[in-house]
């Protein structure tokens, strides 16, 4: 299903080369254009053949592209907008991947020229890998993508990119940018802010327990570092661009937390075995929402995707 004749993507990591890969192999478009500022990326990305043409120069990459979609951290949203606005073909939609979505329509709606459409978007998927080689098409599939368009936007071109989503095998939902940056900011930065800090804390009780912590590693804490290997420069650009949500959701995290320190220091077991009722009951509705599967994740190999098996 052909929707774009050619599409742009700034930035070649995870998600960046996963949407290449899903582009291809959906025939979303006839042409893809790679633009990243690594020559190293470019070189990766010509190797593994995920576009038909490289370009390290903004102003070059987003020309004659009906599509163009942002993969870089967040940070970066403004001095892209600026580089590439006057260089944008007329009606063309420009579109992002990031996990803020409030920072976007701020970074962009002012450096980008009246004649695109300003979709922005995030696919809720992705994995703790990073670079070219590790992006999958199948990423997508079964997942969320998340469009915030502003209230102004043309409905035919987020009726097209949404179904360029649904191409890829997910499920879309449209909000504002304000009600996602609020329910991601529960859903997945807060989770992250905690497995950093938690992994952070078990590498300086390191020396106090002589290697211990890492010797050890169960399932629970495995899976925290698992989460805190995670890009650090796009979670500290997430962390700055919805701090207001973020502290909010930490804030409430914490009288919680607190909550729960009471009942174990005053041996309130009933309080205890109600709030782990509650949350496997929660565990419940996540699988059946088709969201994770029900088989404990105790080192269980992994699907491998087909490019990666021919890759090995």
């Amino acid at each position: 299903m052909t929707l774009f004749k050619q599409a742009t993507i700034i930035g070649l990591g995870l998600i960046g080369s996963s949407v290449a890969r899903a582009l291809r192999e959906n025939g979303v478009c006839e042409i893809i254009v790679a633009c990243d500022a690594s020559p190293e990326c470019l070189d990766k990305v010509a190797e593994l053949k995920l576009a038909d043409k490289t370009e390290a120069d903004l102003q070059k990459a987003v020309d004659g592209s009906d599509l163009v979609i942002l993969a870089t951290p967040v940070g970066t949203y403004g001095d892209i907008g600026q580089a590439i606005g006057q260089a944008l073909d007329f009606g063309a939609t420009v579109t992002d991947v990031g996990s803020v979505k409030g920072c976007v329509l701020k970074a962009l709606s002012g450096v980008l020229p009246e004649h695109v459409h300003l979709i922005p978007g995030h696919p809720v998927a992705g994995t703790e890998q990073s670079g070219p080689e590790a992006g999958f098409a199948s990423l997508f599939a079964g997942r969320w993508a998340i469009l915030t368009p502003p209230q102004d936007a043309d409905p035919e071109a987020v009726e097209k990119l949404k179904k360029m989503w649904e191409a890829f095998g997910s499920k879309v939902e449209i909000m504002t940018p304000e009600h996602h940056d609020l329910v991601l900011a529960i859903t997945s930065h807060i989770p992250h802010l905690i497995a950093y800090n938690i992994v952070g804390t078990a590498h300086d009780l390191e020396g106090v327990t002589d290697s211990e912590v890492i010797k050890f590693s169960a399932g629970g804490f495995r899976d925290f570092t698992r989460i805190a290997a995670s890009d650090p420069t796009m979670w500290r650009d997430v962390f700055l661009n919805n701090k207001e949500a973020v502290l909010e959701m930490l804030g409430r995290f914490t009288e919680d937390l607190t909550a729960l320190q009471r009942a174990i220091r005053w041996g309130d077991g009933d309080a205890l075995f109600n709030l782990f009722s509650h949350t496997r009951e929660v565990r419940r509705q996540i699988i059946e929402a088709g969201q994770d599967e029900e088989a404990p994740d105790f080192g269980r190999p992994h699907e491998i995707p087909p490019e990666k098996q021919a890759k090995d």
